[in-house]
């Protein structure tokens, strides 16, 4: 694996190692003692030891965590079976088959009842304004899933069927994510700012038979009325033939003005009075979240699933093609999100964790809800934006609550830069023990200003990377253990067995760059794509048969770090520089201010195809993050032409 030997400067605060000049070691720093003395990884020798049991005896390594859990029945049958060889048959993970469990209850039941932490903060939640502001225990979200689960049951809901969830951040959202995964059923969390068209795509694809939206929200000073959205995108799947048979809606802002007559009964108070916020009522579909709630009862007996049930849908943003229902199962998510959560973020019980992530992407998924609800975690859930209503907003929540780790975007981080550190040193972030980050990697001048300034030299940096469909980091530091080097995802994760391939799928060993590819299951591991099990094997299993392919170049420097260099099909293999010919050398070059991305930092490389080839049929962009830079490519397009 070439992991490095333990060594580097020791010492809070240390500037860290300098680069050695050209062809040296990039700037390291080493875990500050303080955070090692108390971390479950506290050195770099121990993380070895853990990495190499858990990729030479997996079955056995995973096992001993499961046994954290509660199982209904135990797994029958082998722990692990699967094959990543396309050549062999058809590709398969499973975890534990057999064994039957209900992630719900262990994330709640288990917390409440034998952990005794019903009275415990479960999530602070921080609404779009300052002051809007509420907290929920570990019993109160407990009773409240339940509610809705019996809400579910009601309206026809059971084990196997999709739900379609589109809602900001908001505490019901985790309510309703979780009483699907109570009584079995899929949720399909729609993120709230893609368009009616991509919400109608998703319900689509997997079938959803209920969906569930809010009246309106804030996302800083921009009115969102996402009831409107829904209601088009439930238009549009009734002219393809697909009507959705019910649709439940939190009253989140403001009165709603209700055709066909009849008038909901008084809702509980809201969050954010806003009156002007006018909705359509379709009779016979749409319902009142509060008032199904008055009816239900607050107890419901969980779906007991198998290990290997579908868990969620959740599809990736689009950037290639067509977005892809990543499905995720029940008993490896559990085990791998609960784990990476707590060794990652090296999570004690006394900490206050802070996601930035929407729960709309797989960050939110794993690292808002499952994975600290299963680690008994207190949260924080953030409605806002870090720029409003000023660009304090972050760093005022971090005091009030005295976060202890923060986990947020490259994005987000370099956004910030722009305004200085003055709205950051001026809070006093003492609460600060771990910086994260995810989306993307993160450029070295970022991540100096993240561990200098926000974390004041004394907070390691877990730079993790992961994707949609691995529902956990694969590559990250741990805390106590990792010598940090600014840009570098460090290590694999327990379980995780990278590899580097060049373009033959040879294995290159030592100092080398090529494809990404891991060569065993982790337990968070994807099992398909919703409906399209051959898109699945095709996409991560093809090319290099008896690997998982990431589709992401890494490379491995003289010390073992592992460094993504981005998407394979963006890149041009240096090493054939010189034998470019005619049919590579390109027509026009043309400079831009910026490429189309999705909101989590993804170049959508399908909408660049599209401008290169002048075809506007660009299909779905709704979720680019910057529309007029497609306006922009195209008008300027012509003129390099021309």
């Amino acid at each position: 694996m070439g992991l490095p030997e333990e060594r580097g400067r020791s010492g809070s605060g240390s500037r860290g190692q300098e680069e050695a000049g050209a062809g040296g070691r990039a700037q390291s720093w080493s875990p500050p003692p303080e955070v090692s003395r108390s971390a479950h990884v506290p050195s770099l020798q121990r993380y070895r030891e853990l990495h190499r049991r858990s990729v030479e005896e997996p079955r056995e390594f995973w096992g001993d965590i499961a046994k954290e859990f509660y199982w209904k029945t135990p797994c029958p049958g082998p722990f692990l079976r699967y094959n990543f060889d396309v050549t062999k048959g058809k590709i398969f993970i499973e975890w534990m088959k057999g064994a039957s469990t209900n992630i719900c209850y262990n994330v709640l039941d288990r917390n409440v009842h034998e952990k005794k932490l019903g009275d415990k903060v479960a999530f602070y939640w921080e609404g779009n304004e300052p002051g809007e502001t509420t907290q929920i225990t570990y019993h109160e979200l407990l009773v409240q899933v339940c509610q809705f689960s019996n809400v579910l049951r009601k309206q026809g809901i059971q084990k196997g069927d999709r739900v379609a969830i589109y809602m900001p951040m908001i505490p019901e959202l985790v309510v309703a994510m979780l009483a699907c995964a109570r009584i079995g059923a899929l949720h399909s969390i729609v993120f709230a700012g893609f368009s009616s068209e991509s919400l109608c795509e998703r319900i689509l694809d997997s079938s959803c038979s209920l969906l569930i939206t809010t009246d309106a929200f804030y996302r800083g000073e921009k009115l969102v009325n996402l009831k409107e959205l829904a209601d088009e995108a439930l238009q549009k799947c009734q002219e393809k033939d697909f009507p959705v048979r019910c649709c439940i809606v939190v009253k989140h802002l403001g009165r709603a003005e209700l055709g066909m007559g009849d008038s909901p009964s008084q809702s509980p108070p809201i969050k954010r009075s806003c009156p002007d916020v006018q909705i359509s009522w379709n009779q016979g579909i749409d319902l009142w979240w509060h008032e199904l709630m008055q009816e239900a009862g607050d107890e419901c007996e969980p779906e007991w699933c198998d290990a290997e049930d579908p868990l969620f849908i959740l599809y990736t943003s689009g950037s290639t093609g067509k977005p892809k229902g990543v499905v995720h199962t029940v008993g490896g998510y559990m085990l791998y999100v609960a784990t990476t959560f707590k060794y990652v973020f090296d999570f004690h019980a006394e900490d206050v964790f802070w996601c930035t992530a929407d729960i709309g992407w797989i960050t939110g998924h794993s690292y808002v809800t499952y994975g600290p609800l299963a680690n008994g975690a207190t949260s924080v859930l953030f409605e806002g934006i870090p720029t409003y209503p000023d660009v304090n907003r972050l760093w005022s929540i971090v005091d009030k609550y005295k976060v202890t780790k923060f986990y947020t975007a490259p994005t987000a981080i370099r956004l910030l830069m722009k305004f200085g550190d003055e709205p950051v040193t001026k809070h006093s972030r003492a609460s600060l023990q771990v910086l994260g980050t995810v989306g993307e990697p993160i450029n070295p001048e970022a991540w100096l200003w993240y561990h200098q300034v926000v974390g004041a030299q004394r907070c390691p940096i877990v730079d993790t990377f992961w994707q949609t469909e691995t529902g956990g980091h694969m590559l990250t530091p741990l805390p106590g253990a990792t010598p940090m080097k600014p840009g570098s995802a460090t290590f694999p994760f327990f379980g995780v067995a990278p590899a580097i391939l060049n373009e033959s799928g040879e294995e290159l060993e030592g100092e080398a760059e090529g494809y990404l590819v891991f060569k065993q299951p982790w337990p968070g591991i994807m099992r398909t794509v919703y409906g399209n099990h051959e898109r699945f094997e095709t996409t991560y299993f093809k090319k290099f048969p008896g690997y998982y392919v990431t589709g992401d170049g890494c490379r491995r420097d003289q010390d073992g770090y592992y460094w993504i260099t981005g998407r394979i099909d963006d890149m041009l293999n240096v090493s054939v520089r010189e034998k470019i010919g005619p049919i590579a050398t390109p027509d026009y070059i043309q400079n831009a201010p910026g490429l189309p991305k999705t909101r989590s930092g993804k170049i959508m490389r399908r909408v660049l195809r599209k401008i290169a080839q002048n075809d506007h049929d660009l299909g779905d962009t709704s979720t680019v993050a910057d529309p007029s830079v497609i306006s922009h490519l195209f008008s300027h397009r012509c003129l390099t032409i021309q």
